[in-house]
């Protein structure tokens, strides 16, 4: 049985250094505090009341969760992905409270990536106040690191609902809307998020950005471009725990009747049209 996924809805990150990832997060990402623990931070980037947390722990145990529909499609999520050999686990109260969802599953797909499945994800009724004007309009996308994108392309496509709109060799872009894509698998000799994506309202708003982050030195790592697949311009830049983030804007919306996917070589010119060249290794080699 089909699992839809309608949204990636949030990230959960650990890090080694709890005060300077949450630094980072608000005066440099720009989104919003709005949760605070002795040991984790919360922040949003659009109408969820939180979108990223920053907790204290292994950084390379980093959590990406995705938004079904009500409690029979996550009960009819779990037995699927039980039936596939998967060991599925149920959110507890207080961790369904920390993610400010209604109800949560856990798994680790067959790369060993920590996936969530949440239902009933709460909204706010303000407004985001961010914490800079980064012009963030919302977390969009994540990227996966993928030891064998062919298996989990299938996972995405045949278990779940996502469909390919493009690969840049071996790279899936893969959609669960209109939207471009939701998920890039980034092939790579381990698991986990490779990176994470917030839109902005413009090309202004990205070269804003660009000029703050060699400010204060930030690394860097691929951009000012433009994506030749999705059409968006875009920054990457490196943040706590050698984690990178992503401001674009303009992605292209897919036209479900007439659009078929394309194959791109894996070459810097697939990557950026405008000439950039990445500085991230999985994008290079």
């Amino acid at each position: 049985m089909t699992i839809h996924i309608k949204d990636v809805a949030y990230t959960r990150l650990k890090t080694s250094d709890l005060g300077a990832a949450t630094d980072f997060a608000s005066r440099i990402l720009g989104l919003q505090p709005v949760e605070r623990t002795v040991r984790c931070h919360g922040f949003r980037s659009n109408e969820r009341a939180m979108t990223l947390s920053y907790e204290e722990g292994n950084p390379g145990e980093n959590i990406v969760g995705f938004e079904l529909g009500d409690e029979d499609e996550l009960d009819r999520a779990a037995a699927t992905l039980e039936a596939m050999g998967h060991v599925v686990r149920r959110g507890s109260r207080e961790q369904c409270e920390q993610r400010c969802v209604r109800d949560f599953i856990g798994f680790r797909d067959a790369g060993g990536a920590q996936i969530e499945f949440a239902v009933g994800l709460e909204v706010s009724g303000n407004r985001v106040f961010y914490s800079r004007d980064a012009g963030i309009t919302g977390f969009s996308h994540v990227g996966l690191f993928s030891n064998d994108p062919i298996r989990d392309e299938h996972f995405w496509t045949q278990v779940c609902n996502a469909r390919v709109s493009d690969r840049v060799g071996e790279l899936p872009l893969l959609r669960i809307s209109q939207i471009h894509h939701s998920i890039a698998l980034i092939p790579a000799p381990r698991s986990g998020v490779q990176h994470i994506n917030h839109q902005v309202q413009s090309i202004d708003d990205v070269q804003r950005s660009f000029a703050l982050l060699r400010k204060q030195n930030v690394p860097i790592v691929f951009g000012p471009g433009r994506h030749p697949t999705s059409g968006a311009r875009f920054i990457y830049f490196e943040g706590p725990d050698g984690m990178v983030f992503e401001y674009s804007v303009g992605v292209n919306e897919v036209d479900e009747e007439t659009y078929r996917e394309r194959q791109f070589g894996f070459e810097p010119t697939s990557f950026c049209m405008w000439g950039a060249k990445p500085a991230i290794k999985e994008l290079t080699s």
